[in-house]
Parts: structure tokens; C-alpha cells; sequence
């Protein structure tokens, strides 16, 4: 646990029931309002929960932003909207939406580019203010100062980092998931589990990061089964909204490991789902990572065990939380072999050499991963 830390979050968060109704007071005084979404949002009608609040604006609508995007489709964009004016963002979607609103309000007024803050991030600098409405469970990029983008002639995924990058304002409605697709809701309620225990036994882990990431757990681990498979469970699906920008938060003040290293370069290159790349490697890594974070899975034992058994051991303890972890990855039939992918043993030496690459997160991991360690991790999910 590192001795000091710091906590850095959004200005303002709203939730619960009809939080939406806060946009009227958030982009108060701003005409011109951009919103940032993708087809599937508008198609499943979701865009109408919120425009109905920006009646009386001016609404640009950048509406085929893509999913898991590369750097330089991030800047085609940004070189578009560049010559539209508008006085706000409104980022409604999921993680890469809310990953490309967040780059365009760094980099709108400036002359940098995106490859620029791959290079140097500390030349970021906000140009305009920021809205985060997610319509997912799971990423936590309304939290985060980070943007995710794929480096194409790398076939890696790279996190672009900096405090400027964090939204002014944040809003978490329920409404906004209540008709998730199973698929999705699975994929990223697991990245948040994945966020929440990465945190937890980071390196970098610290009271701020703890506060929020054992909260996290708790909801996740009570909360997402349901919240996934039951489309009126909404007090659920609250409580994952919730959870997810929780693990955001946890991010934020410390950091992911092994499990998100090692998942860039199957997102990158093979186009697997951020959820579902994670999905997969969890359970081999926190089971490598157990010598090393025995006390830690057991303190999430004592906090999410609704049903707690007295007297047994850390082991036991730290055995449970993993065998659930385990548990709720098969029970919402999500993919966990690479093979479905079309991903073999042919490919092991590449997914080998760019997983240790992501040397920002393998430093967080309690337990080093080395090159031998990485294959075998990679070869348990084959």
C-alpha cells in the first residue's frame, strides 16, 4: 500500500431516480449543446431521455462514434468537430464514447494531437466542459482520467492519462440500462469487478482507493447476476451504476494490474470486447496473485459475505471470493477461451511480447509477472 495518495473525481454526481432531470441545471446559460453517442444508443431510443431535457438548446449530434476505437479514428473525429461551435459535451454511451468526449475536450481548442498525448500527456489541456450520462455498468470512464485507445501499428490498446481529462459533471440514472442487452451487461458488470478487486490488490492501493473499491465489490458481488438477468430489477441496476463509477473513483486513486495488461493486447489486435478480455483473464491472474494477496481477498470476504461462516481461515476466506468471482463469470455466459476467438497457440509469442509491454499496470501487480508467467497465464485461457 503506498504511503501517499491522492483522491480526484468529478465536480458533481448525480443519481438515483430521475437524475436525468439534473440537465436542465447543469447546461443552464449554454445555447449550444454537442452530444456525443453512438448509432446503437439513438436506435434504442435511450437519446430520448435526454434530449427531452435540451428542448430549448441548439443539439449537435455526433451520433457514429466507434466502438473500441484507435488512435486515429479518435483524431478524424476531433479534426471534424473542430469546425462545429458548441459550449458543452454531452457524453451519452459507454466506455468509448465517454473515452473520445473526454479527448475532444482536451484537444478541440489546442494544436496537439492525439499520437501527441500518447507521447507526452502532460500537454493535455481542457477546452470545454464535460457531461458523463453512461449507459453502461462497468467501465467507470465517467470517473476516470483516462481514454483508452488502440495504437493500430502496435495491435495494443494504451491508456492516455491526465487530471484534465475528468468530467465536470456526471449523472447516473438507471432508466439509462434498464434495457441492456445480456451480453453487454455481463461484459462490462465483470470489467467493474474486475476494476474493484484490481484496485484492491494493487500495489497502489490506499484508504481513498479501499473506500471506494470494497464498495464496489460489495454491490457487484450482491447485485450484478441480478441486475444482468432481470430487466425490472432496477434498484439492482442502481446499484451497479453506482458500483461502476465506484470502481472509476478506485482507479482513479490507485490502479488496474495484471488483469487489464494483459487483456490490451486481445482487445488491440484481436477486437475482443474491453469486458470480455478482462472476463477472461481474471480468474488466472487473482489465482496467480493469491500467494501474494491472501489478507486482501479475505478483507472482501468479511465485506460482501452476506452469509458469513465463523472461524475459518484467510486461506478459505480468500479461496471463496475467488471460486465467486469464478461463479458469476459462468453464470452470465460470458466467453472465457480464446479459442472463440480464433485465437491459438500460434499466437502465444505476440499476446506474450505486447502483454509485457504494458509495463503502467504490471508494476501495480503484488506479484511480479514475468515473461514465463505471462504465457502460461495466456495459455491457461487456450
Amino acid at each position: 500500500m503506498i504511503e501517499q495518495y491522492i483522491l480526484q473525481m468529478p465536480q458533481k454526481v448525480y443519481s438515483g431516480k430521475d437524475a436525468l432531470k439534473n440537465i436542465k441545471a447543469i447546461t443552464q446559460g449554454k445555447q449550444e449543446i454537442a452530444i456525443f453517442t453512438d448509432k446503437g444508443i439513438a436506435e434504442a431510443g435511450l437519446l430520448d431521455y435526454v434530449l427531452k431535457y435540451l428542448e430549448d438548446k441548439e443539439v449537435l449530434l455526433f451520433d457514429e462514434l466507434p466502438t473500441e476505437p484507435n488512435c486515429d479514428e479518435v483524431q478524424s473525429i476531433i479534426d471534424k468537430v473542430k469546425k462545429s461551435k458548441f459550449q458543452m459535451i454531452l457524453a451519452v454511451g459507454g466506455g468509448s464514447v465517454m473515452d473520445i468526449a473526454k479527448l475532444v475536450s482536451v484537444l478541440l481548442k489546442s494544436e496537439y494531437t492525439v499520437r501527441n498525448l500518447l507521447e507526452d500527456s502532460s500537454l493535455m489541456k481542457k477546452g470545454i466542459e464535460t457531461l458523463m450520462i453512461p449507459t453502461t455498468a462497468g467501465t467507470g470512464s465517467e470517473a476516470t482520467p483516462n481514454s483508452i485507445v488502440t495504437v493500430p501499428e502496435n495491435n495494443l490498446k494504451v491508456g492516455i492519462v491526465g487530471t484534465q481529462m475528468i468530467a465536470d459533471y456526471v449523472i447516473l440514472d438507471a432508466i439509462m440500462i434498464k434495457k441492456l442487452p445480456l451480453k453487454i451487461a455481463a461484459a462490462t458488470g465483470v470489467d467493474a469487478m474486475a476494476h474493484a478487486i484490481e484496485c484492491i490488490t494493487s500495489k497502489k492501493s490506499n484508504p481513498f482507493s479501499d473506500l471506494f473499491a470494497f464498495e464496489a465489490m460489495d454491490l457487484i458481488i450482491n447485485n450484478i447476476v441480478n441486475a444482468c438477468k432481470d430487466p425490472s430489477a432496477m434498484d439492482a441496476k442502481n446499484a451497479m451504476l453506482l458500483a461502476a463509477f465506484y470502481g472509476g473513483v478506485a482507479i482513479t486513486a490507485s490502479g488496474t494490474t495484471a488483469v487489464h495488461a494483459l487483456s490490451y493486447p486481445l482487445g488491440g489486435k484481436y477486437h475482443i470486447p474491453h469486458g470480455i478480455s478482462n472476463a477472461m483473464m481474471l480468474i488466472p491472474v487473482m489465482k496467480f496473485n493469491e500467494p501474494a494477496c491472501k489478507d486482501r481477498f479475505a478483507k472482501v470476504y468479511d465485506r460482501v459475505n452476506r452469509n458469513k461462516l465463523h472461524h475459518i481461515s484467510e486461506e478459505e476466506k480468500s479461496q471463496w471470493v475467488i471460486n465467486k468471482m469464478e461463479e458469476i463469470v459462468n453464470n452470465l455466459e460470458i466467453p472465457t477461451s480464446l479459442s472463440a476467438y480464433g485465437i491459438g497457440k500460434e499466437d502465444l509469442s505476440e499476446l506474450v511480447a505486447s502483454g509485457m509491454k504494458v509495463t503502467r499496470l504490471l508494476v501495480n501487480n503484488m506479484r511480479e509477472i514475468k515473461e514465463e508467467d505471462a504465457r502460461d497465464l495466456y495459455l491457461q485461457i487456450m
